[in-house]
């Protein structure tokens, strides 16, 4: 599981880049067998179906410096580390309501020296945050996401960009004037992209 899939794609890496981007395969498969955060399949494939899955919102939508992203149920880190590495100069929070999983996300940020990653155990509508973007993979439906993230999203905020996958026609009823939906596969060309979706919805 080299970073070659990842350079493939994001050719203008830094050596620092690089070489935290080597790391991840070696720290979730240590952390893995004591708190399992990623599938024993995925974590062959970790590159693939975690990491560049997640540097697919920034294909989307580039970020600025100086942003505040929020990663709403990061669970093992996805989105948010990947998308903190590529953009050390952006501040990432990533949140998660249970606890074993924050503390991997912790030794990962505290392995990759991540200076621009704050982990939080917690809901996130709990939280005294302010995003110009939230990220999320796999968490609730839109709708429940806009009404979780409705506090912590500042005005004129990017919304919240959603990875997601399969038929999203019942989700996103009531929603398709607020909300985008981008084919990855018309990013990567990976067969594994064919089904995965950019879920972009932008609050009223």
């Amino acid at each position: 599981m080299s970073i070659e899939l990842i350079e493939k794609y994001f050719p203008d890496l830094t050596e620092k880049q690089q070489a935290q981007f080597n790391q991840l395969p070696e720290i979730y498969t240590e952390w893995n067998e004591k708190i399992n955060v990623v599938s024993r399949k995925d974590l062959d494939e970790l590159m693939e179906r975690h990491v560049l899955h997640s540097l697919s919102i920034a294909k989307y939508q580039p970020f600025k410096k100086g942003w505040y992203v929020v990663d709403l149920g990061t669970g093992g880190g996805f989105p948010g580390i990947p998308l903190a590495i590529l953009y050390p100069e952006v501040q990432f929070i990533l949140v998660d309501s249970i606890r074993k999983k924050i503390k991997v996300v912790e030794a990962v940020v505290e392995a990759l020296d991540l200076k621009n990653v704050k982990a939080i155990w917690g809901r996130v509508e709990d939280q005294n945050v302010k995003a110009n973007l939230v990220v999320t993979r796999a968490v609730a439906s839109v709708e429940k996401l806009a009404g979780w993230t409705s506090k912590i999203l500042k005005p004129q905020s990017r919304g919240i960009i959603a990875l997601k996958g399969g038929d999203l026609s019942e989700e996103l009823m009531g929603f398709k004037r607020r909300t985008k939906v981008i084919p990855i596969n018309e990013i990567f060309e990976e067969s594994f992209f064919e089904t995965k979706l950019i879920v972009h919805y932008k609050p009223a």
